[in-house]
Formats: C-alpha cells, structure tokens, sequence
C-alpha cells in the first residue's frame, strides 16, 4: 500500500534577507578551514595566487565534513530567527519555553527529541498558541501550524467557521475573564488552538514522516515544512528514493549537479530548503536562554544591528572600521586593504563608475574607494567565475561600491558600517539572463549556507558582506 498522502506545506513569501552566521562560539564550534595560498593581491592577482575558478569547488560535497556543513548552515541561515520573531528572539524564547512541560509530555514515549519539537514551534508560531496564517483558520493555524486537512489526517477536531467566528470575538474581547472564556471555546472547536493537542499532532505527524523516511528525523521535520510529496520527489531524483541524510541532500545537489533534485528543491519558495537548519537554530536559541542569557542578548543585538547581518560576522571592534579618508591610506599602506584588480573583464567582474563618485566632497581622491580586504577580493573572484560557470555566459558582476570611510558615507546620508571594514561591497542586481540570475542566487545560497557571507538586496544592489574565512573554503 502506497504511503499516505499529506498536504503540502503552507507557502510562505520567501524572506530573501541576509541571514548571517552565528560565528559565536556559544552558538556552533568554530569550524578549521583549510587556507588557499597567497593571502595578497595587487591589482591583478598573479595567476598561481588566484583561487579556484571553477564553480566546482564551491558546489562539492564532502561527506566527511558533514558536521561543519550542518554547524556553518545552522549558523548561516539564523538571522530570520532574530529578525523576524514577534518582540525579538529573547521574548520569543520567553514564551515558548512556558510551554516546556507540555513538549516533553507530547514526546514522552517517542524518540522525538523535546528540543527538535521545541525548536519547531520557536520557528512555527513564536510561541504565540493562537497563531494564524494570513488571519484566515483555513490556512495553518496554531502552535504548531496544523492545516485543517492535516488536522483531519490526525482525527483533530476543526470547525473553521466557528474558529473564525471565535478569533473575531476574541479580537474585541471586552475584559480577561471574557477572553479566557472564548479561548476554550476556541479550543474545544479548534483542536489546533489547544496547545496540547496541537503539539501531541505534531508528535504524530513527525512519527509518521520517520518511517516514511528511514527512520530519519531530519527529513521528517524538513517534510513537515515542505510536504512529505515534495521530499519524496526530491529523494526519488536525487538518489532513486534512498533515505540519505538531509545535509548530504542540500549540500550534494546544484545547478551543475544531481540539477532536478536541485531545481525541486531551490524553487519551493518558502524556505523549505533551510527549515532543518532554522530549527537547529531555534533550538541553540532555547539553549541559550536557557543557559546564557547575556551571550544571547549580545547575539541579538548583532543579528539585528544591519539589514545583512554582517555585524555577526565581523563585531565591533573585532575588525577596523575606518572612521576617515586617512584611516583608508594608512590601511593601504598596512595591507589591510588591497585596490581592486585591474583585470576585472578577465575575472568576470566589472566596475560600476560611481564607484568613488562623491570622494571630492570630503577632499579624498576617487581611488580610496576602489578597494576591499583581500578575502573579500578573492570572494569576488570566485562568485563571478563561479556565476560565469553556472549560467554558462559571459555576463560579468557588476560592483556597484567597495570600501568607504565614516566621514564619506556620512555626507551621502548612508549608514553602512560593513562597507567601512573593507568587508563589506554592493553588486548590483543586473541579469541579461534568467541563467544568470539563477546562477548568482545559487551562489549567494551556497555561500550564506557555508556561514561565508551575510547578504540582503538593498534597492537595486545586492550588499554582501565576507566572512574572515570566505575565500578559503575549499567544499
């Protein structure tokens, strides 16, 4: 008899932020990088210094390091956690760590870890047990968000008239003793607003994905998100249907590699592809709460502090962060900052023409802005050749800014405190090809998920922002 068929997950508008690593050691270990040699460039690197041009040694997966993948994408995809969690992830870490007794009674008896539930409804509902999609009951809805046909899957009780009808009178509730009044009523029509049946479904469903998958918790909970359909067909493209472990399955496929296991699961558009690594993150939230609550804090207020969350990777005073025209000259003289190379169309990169446009109004000369670490160089290098090699063109990446001082962004009104570490650049989002814009979607995807880059579009530009060790991950 064919397994049963469940609904597909609730679609969701793809948050397309930067979601920067969680570098913190508190957070993942630090995972040792294997460096590339040649650690300086001037104008033109030399040919032997360069790193590999291929997009194949960004798109390799090595399954003895399969424990550095799964800490760098837990760490890479985490900033939605803090971004985007209703009152910040401390106050959401509050609220659904009043649920822990309720968890660990809907997992006793069952090799469902607490934590892994947990996580789950950290990133499902924030803890907030009358949580709705959309504000409609017919969509997902409770501490877990159960969708009615779902819901009826799991023999749950669910009158979406009455739910709807119930959450608008709670809505003008007039005092707390009326309120808690129609929350049982909302209960008692709604088996998804009870948070111990919502979280007991759950538990069921997460078994049940578990024997369809092996007996694999990571592609039962990643199922729960996408639908057990899609992660079959995914399976099924990948490897013939074989259970393998779910970071083998994201980082092992790519546009040039196992491409429709790829295609299916880069184009759900809901984040399904990061869901396994959120709910890591989630639960590594809860530990620190739990645990560290300053060290959580201080991660919070890095997370949030800049539209890429670059803050995490390169803290205040962790790397320079020049304040004037004559902090970028002595940073050249230094080494720390290297000019952009002058072969650029050899490379896959060109230069935008405001690059440096507005030097003469704080009396510095254009060429202070034309450049960036030397990571960040070699970063560049290896996303446009890994671009050009992906979409199979000639399109080059178009660098919209690179380095700039306090005193420059400040007369143009900018906050960007990345750009003045010398870490942070723009490109500008400008495709001749939908081959071209898959392949540097693909690339920024890869590199975010190897905790490498934070990145976010700002306008019409991409802001990136490199990692100490971006340039020097060897797959």
């Amino acid at each position: 008899m064919p397994p049963a068929r469940y609904p597909r997950a609730k679609a969701r508008r793809r948050l397309r932020l930067a979601l920067a690593g969680v570098a913190l050691a508190v957070i993942v270990a630090v995972v040792l990088i294997v460096t590339l040699g040649g650690s300086s460039l001037s104008g033109a690197p030399p040919a032997a210094n360069a790193p590999e041009t291929g997009a194949g040694g960004l798109f390799h997966y090595d399954a003895a390091k399969s424990a550095q993948y799964t800490a760098r994408a837990t760490a890479g995809n985490g900033q939605v956690l803090f971004s985007k969690s209703p009152g910040g992830a401390i106050a959401t870490a509050k609220r659904v760590a009043a649920f822990a007794p309720m968890i660990e009674h809907a997992v006793a008896g069952t090799n469902i870890p607490a934590n892994v539930l947990e996580g789950l409804v950290f990133l499902e509902s924030a803890g907030l047990p009358d949580a709705v999609v959309a504000d409609d009951p017919a969509n997902a809805a409770g501490l877990t968000q159960i969708l009615p046909s779902t819901a009826s899957l799991l023999h749950m009780h669910v009158d979406v008239s009455a739910s709807r009808r119930l959450l608008a009178e709670i809505a003008r509730a007039p005092n707390a003793a009326r309120l808690r009044s129609l929350q049982r009523q909302l209960q008692a029509a709604d088996q998804r607003f009870d948070p111990a049946d919502a979280l007991a479904g759950t538990v069921r469903l997460l078994q049940q994905f578990e024997s369809m998958f092996g007996g694999r918790l990571d592609l039962a909970v990643t199922a729960y998100h996408m639908g057990p359909g899609n992660m079959q067909q995914i399976l099924a493209d990948y490897d013939g249907g074989n259970a393998v472990p779910y970071v083998q399955l994201y980082f092992d496929t790519a546009p040039d590699h196992s491409s429709s296991a790829y295609t299916l699961l880069s184009s759900l558009g809901d984040d399904s592809s990061l869901y396994w690594w959120r709910v890591l993150g989630a639960e590594q939230i809860m530990h620190l709460y739990r645990t560290d609550r300053s060290a959580l804090t201080r991660l919070q207020t890095l997370e949030t502090s800049d539209a890429a969350g670059g803050s995490v990777l390169h803290p205040p005073g962790r790397a320079p962060r020049y304040a004037s025209p004559s902090a970028l000259q002595a940073a050249y003289k230094a080494r720390q900052l290297i000019r952009l190379p002058r072969n650029a169309s050899a490379l896959g990169l060109a230069y935008d023409a405001s690059i440096g446009s507005q030097a003469g109004h704080v009396g510095a000369p254009r060429s202070l802005y034309e450049g960036l670490n030397a990571v960040a160089i070699k970063l560049l290098i290896r996303m446009a050749a890994a671009v050009r090699t992906l979409s199979g063109g000639q399109t080059p990446l178009h660098v919209a800014s690179a380095v700039a001082d306090g005193k420059y962004l400040s007369a143009q009104g900018v906050y960007d405190p990345m750009a003045q570490t010398g870490f942070g650049f723009q490109i500008a989002r400008r495709y001749r090809s939908g081959a071209q814009a898959g392949a540097f979607q693909a690339v920024l995807d890869r590199l975010e998920s190897l905790n490498l880059i934070a990145w976010a579009p700002v306008g019409s530009v991409i802001e990136v922002t490199a990692a100490s060790d971006a340039a020097v991950w060897r797959g």
